[in-house]
């Protein structure tokens, strides 16, 4: 019992990871000031907590910042493209929704507006922690966030339960929990994603020795 408190005990491990995670989303959110380096700040946070998902976080601070300016181009062009996109569905969502005429039109403008929506959530869940350990085109990130949420649906489902509990604590039940916000959302989420993404890559890997072999 008394090793459950030791110093590489999984007790104290999960309070430090806790701790870990309220630094980092300080991190995060001074970094998401500008706006346009939210891209950027997020592909940062992911790229840490996927670490401390593998005990491998060694120094936050060096490993959040090294990832900033390594992806901040990337992240920050997928980050405008899903802030455009994010604008449009909500103006759809709001004309819809006041229109709301009795018809067949209407139900099916609505129901494209749910498909698409579920899918930008999908891709907007995805495609920062895929930055954080792939590098490709922003259209394949685009399209590789979509894949892999509908294929590991239960994880997908997972990731936005998390993200709606902590919404809902902070504004419904106990506001001050906004210190954990983004940051424990990440790391746990980033538990989901651990063995998903270490799948993709063996699964990359495979693919380019094939290609090579063919060359």
């Amino acid at each position: 019992m008394s090793n459950l408190f030791n110093l590489d005990g999984p007790v104290l491990q999960f309070i430090n990871k806790i701790v870990y995670s309220v630094y980092l989303n300080i991190l995060w959110f001074i970094c998401c000031i500008p706006v346009v380096t939210i891209g950027a700040s997020t592909t940062a946070l992911f790229y840490v907590t996927l670490k401390m998902s593998k005990n491998e976080e060694g120094n936050l601070t060096k490993a959040f910042f090294h990832s900033f300016r390594e992806n901040l181009k990337q992240a920050t062009i997928i980050w405008l493209i899903l802030l455009f996109l994010g604008i449009v569905l909500g103006i759809d969502g709001y004309v819809l929704y006041h229109l709301r005429f009795e018809n067949i039109f209407w139900t099916l403008c609505t129901a494209v507006f749910f498909v698409t929506g579920a899918a930008y959530a999908i891709v907007l869940m995805y495609i920062f922690p895929l930055l954080a350990r792939f590098d490709n085109t922003v259209g394949a990130m685009f399209k590789n966030a979509l894949f892999i949420g509908l294929r590991f649906l239960f994880c997908t489902v997972l990731m936005a339960v998390i993200y709606f509990a902590m919404l809902l604590v902070v504004i419904r039940i106990f506001t001050p929990a906004v210190i954990f916000g983004e940051g424990l959302c990440a790391l746990l989420c980033s538990h989901l994603l651990s063995n998903i993404l270490a799948l993709c890559e063996e699964k990359t890997e495979e693919h380019n020795e094939a290609a090579s072999e063919v060359s």
